[in-house]
Parts: structure tokens; sequence; C-alpha cells
């Protein structure tokens, strides 16, 4: 069965399992509603409290987190496969589904988790999901220096200590040392994906992205796209196809139309992998009237056929 969003009282209700430590040790001191939710765990005590499980769900976590990762690892999103040799850093998005494999037993580094409410843009400035580091389409995982490495578990060793901390201000502090994680994720880009969110193209991008992904992920067979093609978007954001197609040409580089046809071939590798749905009801799910209208659009734009990818 495909699994659903994992959110944070399941993240914890496993932490709990797997470590066999009582919850309230797990949570943060001090945390408040009002703030949102974060925290910061040791790679290394969670793959021994874990029994080395060498797998992490591949499914669609409800939070966001930041991930130092030193060891041999592979990163898969949808179909791509990214091999790291050995130093690694990682953003993780509810919008992107993605699968880390642990490929040693010499596993380092640290994570944080948080959630949207903690990075609120009354408290930081940004909006998370404006950021490139966590755009959509994108697989953010860099592998970096030891040099890189050493810089980034410093800016963890500073949210450890400050976790403990009784500083009033702390969360404040804590989201500051968040913002540095993404700075130095940003800078890893080539410079062709960070564009500034002032401008109206990149607004409209913005928007349209947002748009793209209210759609996904889809949970049940009863659930269906409702916006295809790029006047369904157009619409939506009243203005013109044309307009649109500009925008998003310019700041991406790609077409209206090849952007929703990437994204819906991401989400059919996903329900192809992750659910024991028929062809047909996958099919209906993404919005096609015929199951062989679905399994040409999907071999011409993979290669193979749905079956055969499955």
């Amino acid at each position: 069965m495909k699994e659903k969003h994992t959110s944070l009282d399941e993240f914890y209700k496993q932490a709990e399992a797997f470590t066999g430590k009582p919850l309230e040790s797990l949570l943060p001191n001090g945390i408040q509603q009002d703030v949102g939710h974060f925290n910061i765990f040791d790679i290394a005590e969670t793959i021994r409290s874990v029994k080395r499980r060498h797998t992490m769900p591949y499914n669609r976590r409800a939070y966001y987190k930041i991930s130092l990762i030193r060891g041999k690892n592979r990163a898969e999103y949808a179909d791509k496969v990214i091999h790291v040799r050995r130093n690694a850093l990682l953003f993780g998005s509810p919008k992107i589904p993605y699968h880390w494999v642990p490929e040693d037993d010499e596993q380092q580094g640290a994570f944080c988790i948080f959630t949207e409410a903690f990075m609120v843009k009354n408290k930081t400035g940004i909006i998370l999901d404006e950021l490139p580091i966590f755009r959509s389409g994108g697989y953010p995982v860099f592998e970096i220096t030891e040099q890189q490495a050493g810089e980034i578990g410093q800016i963890f060793e500073k949210i450890k200590g400050e976790m403990i901390s009784d500083y009033e201000y702390k969360y404040d502090l804590l989201r500051n040392y968040v913002m540095e994680l993404i700075h130095y994720g940003q800078k890893l880009q080539p410079a062709a994906t960070l564009y500034s969110g002032k401008n109206a193209s990149a607004r409209i991008l913005s928007l349209f992205v947002e748009l793209l992904e209210r759609q996904f992920p889809i949970e049940s067979t009863g659930q269906r796209l409702k916006l295809r093609t790029a006047k369904d978007y157009a619409d939506r954001l009243a203005i013109h196809v044309n307009h649109l197609n500009k925008a998003l040409k310019e700041n991406t580089g790609q077409t209206t139309s090849g952007i929703i046809r990437s994204r819906i071939v991401q989400e059919a590798k996903i329900l192809l992998r992750q659910t024991e749905w028929n062809i047909s009801e996958i099919a209906y799910s993404l919005g096609f009237e015929e199951v062989a209208h679905f399994s040409n659009f999907f071999k011409k734009q993979t290669g193979v056929s749905p079956l055969q990818f499955r």
C-alpha cells in the first residue's frame, strides 16, 4: 500500500518505538505550539537506535528536514538516483518525496526537522516554498567536501548547544541557524537556479508551482487532477497563456506544458512504485480518459511502458 504523509506525531511514534525512549525525552524542552516545531537528531545515534535498519521510508514527510550526512549513501527521487561517496547536504521538503539509503556502517552527521510554522514569514522574512532550495522539480542533495562538511557541522553543533540552553530567545536564534544552512545550500546550486523573488515573472513562477503542487500527492483512486494544461493554469492565475509561458521560460528554461508533463510523470512513477493500484486507476487519477492515452504518454516521456517501469 502507498505510504501517506509522515506527520510529526507519526515521526515521534516511530522514534519512540525504535529507540525505546519515552516521548518526553525526545521532544525539545520548552517547545511551544505558537513557535511551530523544531528538533535536531544525531544520525549515528539514530541508526544505532533503529538497530541498523538501513533504509528510511520512501514517503512524503509533512515537515522540512535538513541533513548533514557523512558516509556512503544513495538518494532516490522518483527515477533519479544520486550516489554520495562521502559527504552530503540534503534538504527535504513536504512536496518532494525521496528515499535515502545508507550503504555502509560508517554513518555520521546530524539532521534537523521543522515545520513551516517554525519558519513563518513574520519571523524570518521568507516563505520556505519560494526558496530555490525547496523549489519543486529540483533534487536538493549536494555532495560536499570535507572542509564544507566541517563548516556545516559547526552550524549543527551550535544548534545542538542552543537546544539545551535556557536562553529566552533561543528559537529566534535557531531560526537564524536554519537560515544559515539554507543559504549555504543555495550557494551550492548553479547560479541559474537562483532568482530574485521581486520581479513579476518570478512571482508568476512561484504561484504556478504552488498551484501545480497543490494537486499532489494523489492519495486515493477517487482523487483526480483538475489542472492539466497550460491554459488551465493561466486561467486560474488570470493571465494570458502566452504570458505564463514567457515567465516560466524566462525563469526555468522550460515550457509550461513541459513542466506539467514532468510533474505528472514524476507522480506516475511514484504511484507505480508505491501502490498496488492498477494502471487504469492510475491513469484516471492523473486525468487521462483512456488507459491507452496514459500508456502512450508515459512511454513517450520515459521510453518504457507503465508495466515495464513497475
